[in-house]
């Protein structure tokens, strides 16, 4: 069953169906928000209030294909609300998994190294207006189109691509003058 067919089920009152809708986007909206806030447990708040949303706008919702634009739509208006309500964005977290590895894995020196370009990129993306940031994370790390993003952006495809030209242009410049 396809996202459309789950909302309007959803609509309907079938909890079963914002079920599926749920355990089908979670992750990728937890992932998201994380990215975008810095923070697990804001990214889980966050996530949870979006799918209030969903449920809460089920009725509102005209099935056309566009069930992933819709939702990371919600999912960026509530980050971008939450940033600036905070004014402060910590992206450095603990990965219990990076730092209990065995001796076998990456050298320590090589994983530091990894760890400080991974915290340089993040924090570059944090200097990023919300709009650009957004529009990164969205083409990259879920993957999508163009079109999706001016969807969930509510603006045009060309407005997308000087929105992703300008991030990409100023995060090179940011980690060129770290040595990156």
């Amino acid at each position: 069953m396809n996202d459309d067919d789950l909302m309007v089920r959803t609509a309907r009152g079938d909890g079963e169906a914002f079920r599926l809708l749920v355990e089908r986007w979670e992750k990728a909206v937890f992932a998201f928000h994380e990215r975008m806030v810095g923070s697990a447990e804001d990214a889980l708040d966050l996530s949870q209030e979006t799918f209030l949303r969903v449920y809460d706008q089920a009725r509102k919702y005209r099935p056309s294909g566009q069930f992933r634009s819709w939702l990371f739509r919600i999912a960026g208006n509530l980050a971008r609300s939450w940033l600036r309500r905070k004014r402060i964005v910590r992206w450095l977290r603990f990965e219990p998994e990076r730092h209990d590895r065995s001796s076998s894995s990456i050298p320590a020196d090589r994983l530091l190294e990894m760890d400080e370009t991974e915290r340089a990129v993040r924090q570059a993306l944090a200097r990023l207006p919300d709009r650009q940031r957004q529009a990164i994370l969205l083409r990259r790390y879920d993957n999508l189109s163009h079109q999706e993003i001016a969807t969930a952006l509510r603006t045009t495809v060309p407005a997308v691509e000087s929105l992703l030209q300008r991030a990409m242009g100023a995060l090179r410049k940011d980690l060129s003058r770290r040595g990156l």
